[in-house]
């Protein structure tokens, strides 16, 4: 029998197959564009962490996807992410994408964008959707500011506008159940 790499467990599909990957390589396929959103870092070392538990704690070498990923949802909430299973995904879902805002108001207007960011989430929200989805955050911060490169400005920028969405979430959770998600 060939010998696993110490970063390598079995994966058992869905299907019966059992494929060996590395850890890392099944967390980023598992999380899609999620990935991207999270720090690099933080990715690692949950899919390290979770590698560890199986093949030291439980003393496994073959594992199936559902279970990783249960593992690694436990780990990221445990950093306080919201994670859910791509098969648990609400449909009762609004989706926002700032970066399509800020390129209707365009470079340096942040007062329009704010209007315009205001008036969409009214819109979003008045399905009563139980998530809203928020996309294309830094690249809408990158358009406003006309900045190339992230910098304090951008951040300042960013963080005024996560800070406007949890304002508008809050408010509108005393009505009803929201989560906002910021990917």
């Amino acid at each position: 029998m060939i010998q696993l790499h110490t970063d390598c467990l079995v994966f058992e599909t869905s299907e019966g197959e059992a494929i060996p990957c590395s850890a890392q390589d099944v967390t980023v396929e598992l999380l899609g564009d999620a990935a991207h959103e999270l720090e690099p870092m933080l990715v690692t070392e949950a899919a390290e962490a979770v590698l560890y538990h199986f093949k030291v704690d439980l003393n496994r070498n073959s594992v199936s996807v559902g279970e990783f990923t249960l593992a690694l949802e436990r780990i990221l909430r445990g950093f306080g992410f919201k994670v859910m299973a791509a098969d648990d995904c609400n449909d009762d879902a609004a989706e926002t994408n700032l970066h399509d805002l800020a390129h209707q108001a365009g470079e340096g207007l942040e007062m329009v964008f704010f209007c315009t960011l205001r008036d969409q989430i009214h819109a979003d929200l008045h399905g009563k959707p139980e998530l809203l989805r928020v996309k294309g955050l830094r690249e809408a911060v990158k358009k406003l500011t006309g900045a190339k490169q992230w910098s304090p400005r951008c951040q300042k920028l960013n963080d005024q506008i996560v800070d406007y969405l949890r304002h508008i979430v809050s408010k509108h959770q005393q009505k009803a159940k929201l989560t906002l998600m910021i990917v």
